[in-house]
């Protein structure tokens, strides 16, 4: 589990790829303070497993389903990426529950300047994400905790103070690129639980399952 606070900018050293299986090495300094082997560290937004380290970088492996899922596949050599340990028991948790599965790769379509914020508008391929947004919740954008402020049929857009701008690969995202999106997995344990279940005695309600009438009922709220 991550916090979605990015601690630093690491940069891409080697990129193995067989078929859409990856083996990443990536150059890295204050993560690899207390790094362990089968540690999980997210990567531009993606939980990966510490296979081997040395003093000035780690390496990963990625499977193909998260080579298909995220914009892993597109890096290349030198390219810059935000990298967070696992959270530890007791720290502060400065963002919002992040668990670095990529739900859809986003497009950014626009970057405006607001003053002293940046926002960005942004396109998931998967447009089903945008069901677990709303104004003013949490996403991951790349691995970042982010607050939207406005959500669409299609679109949504986050904005962004400078200081999480220049810690983050953000500074450098552009109209055009991709980024790793995943949404508030909160939203998606509310969705499975309000609409995979059935709550009336009815058999039919039972095996059609969902949110009935007989369940609001039945806890107050009619």
């Amino acid at each position: 589990m991550f916090t979605g606070i990015i601690e630093e900018i690491g940069t891409m050293r080697r990129i193995a790829k067989q078929g859409q299986a990856m083996i990443l090495t990536v150059g890295a300094k204050r993560i690899l303070e207390d790094v362990h082997l089968g540690d999980s560290i997210a990567v531009n937004g993606v939980c990966l497993t510490v296979i081997q380290f040395d003093e000035s970088s780690i390496t990963v492996d990625v499977m193909p389903e998260t080579f298909r899922r995220s914009t892993l596949q597109k890096l290349q050599t030198g390219d810059r990426v935000n990298l967070e340990r696992a959270m530890a028991v007791g720290g502060r948790f400065g963002g919002h529950i992040v668990q670095g599965h990529v739900d859809s790769t986003g497009l950014i379509i626009t970057r405006t300047s607001e003053q002293n914020a940046v926002v960005f508008q942004i396109e998931p391929g998967d447009t089903s994400i945008l069901n677990y947004m709303i104004p003013h919740g949490s996403v991951t954008v790349d691995g970042i905790s982010l607050t939207l402020v406005q959500v669409t049929e299609r679109r949504f857009t986050v904005s962004i103070i400078p200081h999480t701008l220049a810690q983050t690969v953000l500074q450098h995202k552009q109209p055009g690129e991709q980024v790793n999106l995943e949404a508030d997995v909160l939203g998606k344990y509310m969705e499975k639980l309000l609409f995979s279940r059935g709550a009336s005695d009815s058999p039919a309600d039972r095996r059609r399952g969902g949110l009935t009438e007989t369940f609001l009922a039945e806890n107050g709220f009619m």
